[in-house]
């Protein structure tokens, strides 16, 4: 099922990895466009977003490669799971995601799918630049110093 959290958010699916492969600089909420099933499928908790990404493609904003399974108890005219959906922005937003993407090659990585407190689905998509590996070692002796720190800490009073 899916899991509340404050604000009367609902969350779907989280892209955590997407924080270890990329810096991300900048996020902006967006709608999708999805078909009866789909959203069925998504009020039951089941998404992946893990392998997506969001291009620019003639003046629209498409999520590719999200895969929302099919509804249990759908009939024949069911969704195809991993087909693209249209991201739903304003012309100002996608002129300015995809500047970045093409100018200065930026990555568009989805974050979190979540119902909002209306129950419209919407999905935070960031705007991200590719970690080296070296990065990704350093935020992991940063995380595991916090760790050890707060446990020091912890002990001594």
């Amino acid at each position: 099922m899916t899991k509340k959290t404050d604000g009367g958010i609902t969350l779907v699916a989280d892209n955590r990895p997407a924080r270890h492969h990329y810096h991300i600089e900048d996020s902006v909420e967006a709608g999708l466009s999805l078909q009866g099933t789909e959203v069925k499928s998504l009020r039951e908790g089941k998404a992946n977003i893990k392998e997506s990404y969001a291009e620019i493609r003639d003046g629209e904003a498409w999520l590719i490669n999200a895969h929302i399974p099919e509804f249990s108890h759908g009939n024949i005219f069911n969704h195809e799971p991993r087909r693209p959906r249209k991201l739903l922005l304003h012309r100002r937003e996608i002129d300015k995601l995809g500047g970045y993407v093409q100018k200065r090659g930026y990555t568009l990585v989805p974050l979190r799918l979540y119902f909002n407190s209306k129950g419209i689905a919407k999905l935070a998509l960031g705007l991200g630049k590719g970690k080296k590996q070296h990065d990704k070692r350093e935020d992991e002796k940063k995380r595991d110093w916090e760790r050890e720190k707060s446990r020091l800490l912890k002990e001594m009073g």
